[in-house]
């Protein structure tokens, strides 16, 4: 029992340093975050004043994955690749960013790449084509990646490992008690969906014994679905009925949600949720 102990506290010990460490990890990683979108802020207000516009948005900065962020624009610019390098290498200068990184300027229509290039921290291995060739007005989005990943990002998976192995040891040598298995609350009235039951107040779907959680958006996004079967629900009225009230709506967060929204349903063959092209989105539900 002594041994068993001692092996507990070890590895608890170690499970608190783990966490502490990767917690750093994430504030790092937060502070980062801000940084980038503050020079990608500060880089769009730039480009904007070359185009002599002062009085439009500059959207809210996205970040799409670890190390890639997107800058777009409330209207239309003009971009002269020249001084879209040196305006972006100032702003990151300034924020103290990795000098080591990837730009690629896409079209909001298509996202075709429409201008690219890589920053190396030497301007023998940066990679900068078109010089002094303007890319016409049209709406864009400008894409950074980050090709220089501070040694400690790689190094917290690591962590990660070490935590989960440390809170296993702890609860193999250091049993708990067993408790009563839990009952899925259903508290909360119910919609039914196809073979789902809905609990908008609860945020969750049900089928048979498995529960499924969903955000807030997902919940106001499917109450509006559920309360118009078979009906076509056009983009603009998802997009204020869901955000409005909520902050600013960017672009493709619909989507996004909608998708999310999909591969939850998809258990159930007889309801779909179909993109009405051009025009919107509609559940359709079979009638058995």
């Amino acid at each position: 029992m002594k041994q068993q102990k001692i092996y507990f506290y070890s590895s608890l010990c170690i499970a608190i340093l783990s966490a502490i460490i990767l917690l750093a990890f994430q504030n790092k990683n937060e502070v980062y975050t801000a940084l980038t979108t503050i020079a990608l802020r500060d880089a769009g207000n730039k480009l904007l004043l070359t185009n002599q516009d002062s009085t439009s948005l500059i959207l809210p900065v996205q970040k799409l994955e670890e190390s890639k962020y997107r800058l777009s624009f409330q209207k239309e610019i003009v971009i002269n690749p020249d001084s879209l390098v040196v305006i972006v290498e100032r702003s990151f200068q300034k924020a103290n960013l990795p000098s080591h990184y990837q730009i690629e300027v896409k079209q909001c229509q298509d996202f075709e790449v429409a201008y690219s290039y890589q920053k190396d921290k030497t301007e023998e291995k940066s990679i900068i084509p078109c010089s002094g060739r303007f890319l016409p007005e049209k709406c864009y989005l400008i894409e950074v990646r980050f090709l220089e990943k501070a040694l400690a990002s790689s190094t917290k998976p690591i962590w990660i490992i070490v935590l989960i192995v440390s809170i296993s040891m702890a609860f193999v040598f250091f049993p708990k008690p067993k408790k009563e298995k839990q009952i899925i609350s259903t508290n909360g009235n119910s919609i039914p969906v196809g073979k789902f039951k809905f609990y908008p107040d609860e945020n969750k779907l049900t089928v048979e014994s498995t529960e499924i959680l969903l955000s807030k958006k997902e919940v106001e996004l499917l109450t509006v679905f559920v309360e118009n079967p078979n009906k076509v629900i056009k983009r603009e009225e998802l997009s204020k009925k869901v955000w409005e009230d909520h902050g600013v709506f960017v672009g493709r967060s619909l989507d996004t949600y909608i998708s999310k929204l999909r591969k939850k349903l998809s258990d159930d063959a007889s309801i779909k949720l179909t993109n009405v092209h051009g025009i919107g989105y509609m559940l359709e539900v079979k009638n058995n």
